[in-house]
């Protein structure tokens, strides 16, 4: 009789027990925060920690601002390109800046634009989704083609020497082609049989690739928090980069989300979430500050995001040109900034 009562007690204490963690569990599902907008739910002590690491010391800081920001003239700015004036897409166009701040021309685009690219002669190119647009410097269209991925989100554009590197974040590709349209090749496919690329973590649509002087194109793995070299054939060279909250690494969990190279082969490198532009050496050593959230005059909130969506704010993107000033285009006031090295 005892053994019987102690096995009904039993069993109707781990009945208790399991239904008490599915309706646990059903809580925890519920008010889970898919959107990001409860905030990342941290102690506020644990926010002010975070929001330490935007406090950068001055020394750290190796740029300053010329002049006043540069207002675009854009409702949603995009991209931007340096080629003798700023080239800045966003709603559906494109518009050059000349040096004075003043809006030069302006380009229309059949629909919004996704990432941009200007050559040497003023040739404008256009990603916009999964279209790829070739204008003159008149903006009359020499050429249009699609790129052969499904539901594409063309986030970087990079000329060289008459070939076209297109970097799709949706599908985590680069696709190589002639100015004509003619597809080359395709690198970052995955491929079982080999070990050194098993593709691209990226959580968010911000996916940059950048051509360096010695010939290997840069690509940033933003969910892996480095970015790698690759010869144009697609193969994997090697990386650089950590994650890391701290002013030397990259946090949150994708970041950068753009870059430049600096005519001496630094990078500039831009992040969201914990709103900073900074330089890096050629070998991807931390070498100082342009500028953080005091500079920007960032205004919104600052944290390490874990996921994508605690970060609703756009990625700030950057431009360089030959004599190493830098142009950071704040994607949420739609302006542009111009920092040069301190004397």
């Amino acid at each position: 009789m005892t053994c019987k009562t102690g096995k009904t007690n039993t069993g109707l204490v781990a009945g208790i027990v399991i239904a008490v963690a599915i309706i646990l569990s059903i809580v925890s599902v519920v008010r889970y925060d898919t959107t990001g907008e409860k905030g990342s739910g941290l102690s506020a002590e644990y926010q002010y920690d975070i929001s330490e690491y935007a406090k950068i010391p001055p020394e750290m800081i190796l740029y300053q601002q010329v002049g006043n920001a540069i207002p675009t003239g854009l409702k949603a700015s995009r991209s931007i390109a340096y080629k003798e004036g700023i080239y800045v897409s966003g709603d559906t166009k494109v518009v050059k800046i000349d040096g004075a701040g003043k809006i030069e021309k302006e380009i229309a685009l059949e629909s919004a634009p996704t990432c941009l690219a200007v050559d040497d002669g003023g040739v404008v190119i256009v990603g916009s989704n999964d279209t790829i647009t070739i204008l003159d410097k008149t903006g009359t269209k020499r050429t249009q083609f699609v790129v052969p991925q499904k539901n594409a989100i063309l986030s970087s554009i990079v000329l060289n020497e008459g070939l076209l590197l297109c970097a799709d974040a949706a599908n985590g590709l680069i696709y190589r082609y002639d100015l004509q349209g003619e597809l080359v090749n395709i690198i970052g496919e995955k491929d079982p049989q080999k070990e050194d690329h098993t593709g691209f973590v990226i959580p968010s649509p911000y996916f940059d690739i950048a051509m360096a002087s010695d010939g290997l194109l840069r690509v940033v793995d933003p969910g892996r928090h480095v970015i790698v070299a690759f010869t144009l054939d697609g193969h994997r060279e090697w990386t650089w980069g950590k994650a890391s909250p701290r002013v030397d690494g990259f946090s949150g969990c994708c970041n950068p989300v753009n870059m430049a190279i600096l005519p001496d082969g630094s990078f500039v490198t831009a992040e969201k979430g914990l709103v900073r532009v900074k330089v890096y050496d050629a070998e991807g050593q931390f070498v100082g500050v342009v500028a953080g959230p005091d500079q920007l005059e960032w205004q919104g909130p600052l944290q390490v995001c874990d996921t994508p969506e605690q970060c609703q704010s756009r990625g700030f993107d950057v431009a360089v040109d030959e004599t190493g000033r830098i142009y950071v285009l704040d994607t949420v006031k739609n302006v542009v900034r111009i920092f040069e090295k301190k004397q």
